[in-house]
């Protein structure tokens, strides 16, 4: 039983490193795929972000473009979200949430809708996409960091378990000497 538990300290060790080196690969390819899909869709700070004129390209530079686009929709929008704002627009052009009150489309014949709703389905789509890139990268970094930690677990592991495996070496050489001598005394 003690070979059982001595050899199972170095497989454990082993699958350790492996999912190790596993995890940090991961890791950086995900960072590396993250950061290379935002570099090719050209998003390019605005003036008033916090990164103007520069090309949007890593997890954090994406979910702060992301915030300047709600600051963006919240002004096109007179300080409205898309739940705050009404449905339809009257007759004059002014917002209603009042279906019978609202101008009618003649193609349709159904209520006109608000224009300016559309502008909260665009920035919601986009910005759900470059904040998903902001989580991304993060459990990419999650990844990395985890795998140097399972990898120096591992190391640190192998050489415990190196140390056991070469004591009960050195033991039985020691009892087999004292054994030696007390036979020749």
């Amino acid at each position: 039983m003690g070979r059982f538990f001595r050899y199972g300290g170095l497989v454990a060790s082993v699958v350790l490193i492996a999912f190790g080196v596993g995890s940090i690969y991961i890791g950086v390819d995900g960072r590396d795929r993250v950061q290379g899909d935002l570099a090719r869709e050209q998003i390019v700070g605005t003036p008033d972000s916090s990164i103007p004129g520069r090309l949007v390209d890593t997890g954090s530079e994406a979910q702060a473009f992301a915030r300047v686009m709600r600051k963006h929709a919240l002004e096109a929008t007179g300080g409205k979200s898309y739940a705050q704002m009404e449905r339809y627009l009257d007759q004059g052009g002014k917002p209603t949430d009042d279906a019978k009150a609202a101008a009618v489309d003649p193609k349709s014949g159904q209520p006109v809708a608000n224009p300016a709703r559309n502008i909260w389905v665009t920035e919601t789509a986009l910005s759900t996409a470059l904040n998903t890139a902001y989580f991304a990268e993060s459990v990419a970094a999650f990844a990395i960091v985890m795998g140097v930690a399972m990898l120096l677990s591992g190391i640190g592991f192998l050489i415990l378990t190196l140390r056991v495996l070469r004591e009960p070496a050195a033991e039985t050489a020691r009892v087999t000497a004292a054994r030696g001598q007390a036979v020749t005394a």
